[in-house]
């Protein structure tokens, strides 16, 4: 409701009060900008390693064209500037802070790297999903945030970039696999796996499964489980050598407690999105997977749960 449908609603009275409160958060905005120190695009491009442009916001942007990987999509070779640019971009805040936001083009062996950089300079991983469909090699962009000095903020993404030039320099084309242990086929303890988790474990077709509830709301109707509100890991192979898929479902706040508690278990995050729309509270889920020997595997996904859970906080609807 703006100022002009309380005039008509409200006595002369609460006219003043609501031209005073709109005077005061106008000062409070103004304050704000007053306060934030305009970024130096120069500096921040010699941190950064790049060349860096200012807008007439005063927001500093730098990018970086993928132009070392040739990238077909649909069979149609796909130039770097149809697509296939990082960028970040800087926003300054108070007390000579800034904002950073940006897209980040990795190919699946550079996510790894490119997360645990981020991590390490106090980086946020926002989202990471695919633009095509029938690309090769496969490609997809990996979001990240943060606030803090513009100098650690440029420091940061230069060292995902770094991080990323880094895999191509050893190996010039995207790998076809991660590599690592050759998963056994044979039989899984669920029963083990289930209380290693904490959740009973279901076996089905070799496959041992621990899928965890949550409840929420939408369109003012309670849903939970079977709508989708889930948290799940597959296990499958061998307790010697097996390898887990799965889903956690997250809150904004537990996101990069549990994607930082599944890189450090050794999992791999292959995708941070959405589900769907309009849910309180809102989730997001990131898939994942690992392999290994299975009771490793399940140790590593209750690290997992437990990170998630001391990160969790209450929420009303």
């Amino acid at each position: 409701m703006n100022a002009r449908c309380l005039h008509i609603v409200r006595p002369h009275g609460m006219r003043r009060v609501v031209s005073s409160l709109g005077m005061a958060l106008l000062m409070a905005v103004t304050v704000q900008a007053a306060d934030a120190t305009d970024l130096d695009a120069k500096h921040i491009g010699a941190i950064s390693g790049t060349n860096a442009t200012a807008t007439p916001e005063g927001v500093v942007r730098i990018g970086w064209s993928r132009s070392d990987v040739k990238v077909t999509v649909d069979g149609v070779v796909l130039p770097p500037a149809a697509g296939l640019g990082s960028w970040a971009a800087f926003m300054p805040m108070q007390e000579g802070h800034a904002m950073v936001m940006g897209d980040t083009v990795v190919f699946e062996d550079e996510v790894d790297v490119a997360m645990d950089a981020a991590f390490a300079h106090g980086l946020t991983i926002t989202a990471l999903h695919n633009h095509f469909f029938y690309d090769t090699p496969k490609v997809y962009f990996m979001h990240i945030g943060g606030d803090g000095t513009p100098d650690a903020l440029a420091g940061g993404v230069k060292a995902v970039w770094d991080a990323i030039r880094a895999v191509r320099r050893t190996h010039a084309q995207p790998s076809s696999g991660f590599g690592g242990a050759t998963v056994i086929p044979g039989t899984l303890s669920a029963p083990t796996l289930s209380q290693i988790v904490g959740h009973p474990a279901t076996d089905s077709g070799g496959v041992a499964k621990i899928t965890i509830g949550r409840d929420g709301h939408m369109h003012d109707a309670a849903i939970g489980a079977s709508m989708g509100l889930t948290t799940w890991i597959a296990f499958s192979g061998s307790d010697m050598a097996a390898a887990a898929d799965g889903d956690v479902i997250m809150t904004a706040e537990e996101v990069q407690p549990t994607l930082k508690a599944l890189r450090a278990a050794g999992f791999h995050v292959v995708a941070l999105h959405n589900h769907m729309m309009g849910e309180m509270p809102g989730y997001f889920f990131t898939h994942f997977w690992a392999k290994g020997p299975a009771e490793k595997l399940a140790h590593g996904f209750r690290a997992v749960l437990d990170a998630q859970s001391s990160s969790a906080r209450p929420h009303t609807h």
